[in-house]
Parts: C-alpha cells; structure tokens; sequence
C-alpha cells in the first residue's frame, strides 16, 4: 500500500513537472529557398519583381504601408532601375488615391466630411491604409503593420526570414503549445504567436502571365519585390563591384610585372 502510494506521488510529481516544462519558442532558422538576386552576379527577375507588385497591392497593401516608395521607381526608362514602362507607371499611379491639399476654398474634406483626394501620379509615393498609427491599430486589434519598405533589410535572416514567416503559418503547433487569443501560430516568429493572420492561401491572385499562384509561389514574388523596394540599385552595386574587382587585378598585375622589371635591372 506504501509503494502505490509512493508511486502516485511520483507520477504526479514528473505529470506536474512536464506540464510546466518550458517550450523553447525561439524562432526555427528561416528557409532557403534561393534567390536570383543573391551573389555578387545577382539580378532581379523582373517576371517575379512584377508578380510580386500585384501580390503587394492585391493583398499586403490592405494593412502594410510602403511609404518610401516612389511610383517613379518602378519605371524602368531613362536609365531607372524599375520593371514597368513610363506609361504603365503612369496607369499605375492614376490608380490609387492621394490625400489632396486644400481646394480653392480652402477645403480638405467634401460636404460628407470625406477627406479630399486626387488621381496619383508618378512623382507620388505609396499612400498608406490607414490616415494615422491609431487607426491601423484599431484595425488590427491593437497590433501595428509594419511598413515593408525596408522589411528585408530591417530584420535578421532579410528575404528569408520574411518568405519564412509568410509561408510558416500552416505549420501545427507542438504539443503543450498555447496559441493566445487573437494570435496564430508561426514558428519562424519569435515566441511563436504572431498578430498577422495567414495572408495568402492559393490562386488568392490570378497573375497575368499564367504563372500557378500557390502559396509558394506568391512568397517568392513578393520577397522579390520587397527585396527591389529596401535596394533598387542593387544591381549597379554588384556592376560597380565588379568592376572594381577587375581593376584591382589588373593594378595587381602591373604592379607584380613592374616589380619584376625593377628587380630585374638591379640584378
């Protein structure tokens, strides 16, 4: 009778004690899925680059604001290092609405008290979802959509880490894992519990040129844009690079051929 009794209160004590064992929620190492703008010879695939706007504006635009962002980035004339010709741009921009100054009465809101706006044009930038801070937290229950501006470059493992946390969320959570109210799962988030619900689910976009848009797919194209939007000069960078490698091995060159042709004359 002892015994069982002992045996009881050890399994209650190691039942007690894996109930309250800690779950390590640090965030799983982001996925590689390969990038044709990574390496010194990388490029930008203006395919995805342009998949990647309609994936922006058809579902990340709705809460995420891009506010660094010019229209006239995206044009690829006159030497700019955009994916779009002047005149889509140009379509582009008449196509969202930008807060107007004051008319000529000096008005800023209609007779409803709606806020005056204007066609864009390609000088503007993104305009943002929401007018202020507290009405995108009031919209996302208290949580803030960070701007993708810079997104790639602003967190740790860059496009990695942001294809990961979009295509993390269908992932099961451990046993003993307690996603809280109003939070999803992400393992690839730190503390695993995330504010953004899923954002893409399959052929959530019907791309122009065909392309399936699964899940995957979608990430990419919009990591790529992202990617464009933090560094759009990224691939005169990696041309200037270059060519600063080859000038130093052909200086290196001269410069070994004159040290044997100095040290052959004194010998």
């Amino acid at each position: 009778m002892r015994f069982a009794r002992l045996a009881l209160a050890l399994g209650m004590m190691l039942g007690a004690g894996a109930a309250h064992a800690k779950i390590d929620t640090d965030p799983l190492p982001p996925k590689k899925p390969g990038w044709s703008f990574d390496g010194p010879f990388g490029m930008y695939d203006r395919a995805a680059l342009q998949r990647g706007f309609q994936v922006y504006k058809e579902v990340c635009s709705a809460c995420h604001s891009l506010n660094r962002v010019s229209f006239a980035a995206m044009s690829s004339g006159d030497g700019g290092h955009g994916f779009f010709t002047g005149p889509e741009v140009k379509a582009i921009a008449a196509g969202y609405k930008i807060p107007a100054g004051p008319n000529d009465k000096g008005e800023t809101t209609d007779a409803n008290g709606t806020p005056l706006t204007r066609p864009g044009i390609v000088a503007d930038h993104f305009p943002p979802p929401f007018p202020n801070e507290q009405a995108a937290r009031t919209a996302n229950n208290g949580a803030l959509p960070p701007d993708l501006s810079v997104i790639t470059k602003a967190r740790a493992g860059g496009a990695d880490y942001v294809y990961s946390i979009l295509t993390g969320f269908h992932e099961k959570p451990p046993a003993g894992f307690t996603v809280l109210p109003g939070k999803y799962f992400n393992p690839y988030f730190n503390g695993w519990n995330i504010s953004m619900p899923p954002p893409l689910s399959p052929n959530q976009v019907t791309y122009a040129d065909k392309t399936n848009a699964t899940v995957d797919q979608m990430a990419h194209d919009v990591v790529t844009f992202l990617s464009w939007a933090a560094e759009p000069t990224l691939e005169d960078r990696h041309r200037i690079g270059f060519g600063v490698m080859l000038f130093l091995l052909a200086f290196a060159g001269l410069a070994y051929l004159s040290y044997r042709r100095i040290w052959a004359d004194i010998h």
